[in-house]
């Protein structure tokens, strides 16, 4: 049972989905730190300083606090400003990886198609000349 394990574990498809969820991981923290830090910003400058990972609405009147963390503490709310920040994450994790899929079925199907990424420069004249004189040569012989 330990090497029918062993087997399952160290196939091929197993290790490549396991290195697809580490670099999916790292790659969202890259896309959460874009929104977070370079994306929301802008709509917030554009919509006069609104940060909307800050908008609740509280579900109970015992919460008065004018930010998330401490109407939290307060009572439960209805975070939906961290809610649009994490749909907006999504919307654009969705996109980059859309992107990169379609960037590589163009590929894989101009490789099926036989053509090539870059078409090899043509030949220079005395290249030509040179294989003209090969191949007398060799029919002389």
């Amino acid at each position: 049972m330990l090497n029918e394990f062993k087997a399952f574990a160290l196939r091929g498809n197993v290790v490549d989905l396991a290195i697809g969820v580490i670099i999916g991981a790292a790659f969202g923290k890259i896309i959460e730190s874009l929104v977070a830090d370079v994306i929301m910003p802008i709509v917030g400058a554009i919509t006069g300083g609104l940060d909307f990972s800050n908008y609740y609405t509280g579900l109970s009147s015992a919460v008065t606090a004018s930010s998330l963390i401490e109407a939290k503490k307060q009572g439960a709310v209805l975070a939906w400003g961290n809610f649009l920040t994490v749909s907006v994450n999504f919307m654009i994790i969705a996109f980059i990886l859309f992107l990169v899929v379609r960037a590589l079925n163009t590929l894989k199907k101009n490789e099926e198609a036989g053509v090539s990424p870059a078409a090899a420069p043509a030949p220079l004249r005395s290249e030509v000349l040179l294989e003209e004189i090969r191949d007398l040569l060799s029919r002389k012989s």
